[in-house]
């Protein structure tokens, strides 16, 4: 493995979703959208249940990346392949409690504008992060990623 090989993705990517999210809310301001479906019990149980879900997934993967001495930025080497625990149901459980947290904030928030948004997150997360990622961890870990890749899905 080289020690100076890394997924090269300088933007952090809570904050490309944190990003997203303060752009939901300059544009509920500016076109705002109703926001009456969002203020049922169901719709906060939703928000709640899904910021569950992030702990849920992120939780467990963090623990585990430190239990391993692996980091969590993405523009330095990792120093191991994570399959374990989470990692065994989904290979990027982080990125997909931040969608989750996202998500929920977004029905505690009632701003349709979050969800409108979502699918371009999706994309950037997917096209700007994950893809690197994957490349990298093909590079550092040559077939027992790619064994991974075939026993694990991507996002669930």
């Amino acid at each position: 493995m080289n020690k100076k090989d890394n997924p090269g993705v300088r933007i952090p990517p809570p904050f490309i979703y944190a990003a997203f999210f303060v752009l939901s809310i300059f544009l509920q301001k500016e076109i705002p959208l109703g926001k009456s479906l969002f203020s049922s019990t169901a719709m906060h149980v939703t928000g709640v249940v899904l910021i569950g879900c992030f702990v849920i997934c992120v939780l467990p993967a963090m623990l585990n990346f430190f239990q391993t001495k692996n980091t969590i930025i993405t523009v330095k080497p990792a120093s191991s392949l994570t399959t374990s625990g989470i990692y065994s149901i989904t290979r990027n459980p982080m990125y997909l409690g931040l969608v989750c947290l996202y998500c929920g904030i977004a029905f505690l928030k009632g701003n349709w504008w979050t969800f409108i948004l979502l699918p371009f997150l999706i994309i950037i997360v997917q096209l700007y992060v994950i893809r690197r990622e994957e490349h990298y961890l093909s590079r550092a870990f040559g077939a027992d990623y790619d064994a991974y890749k075939q026993k694990v899905r991507r996002w669930i």
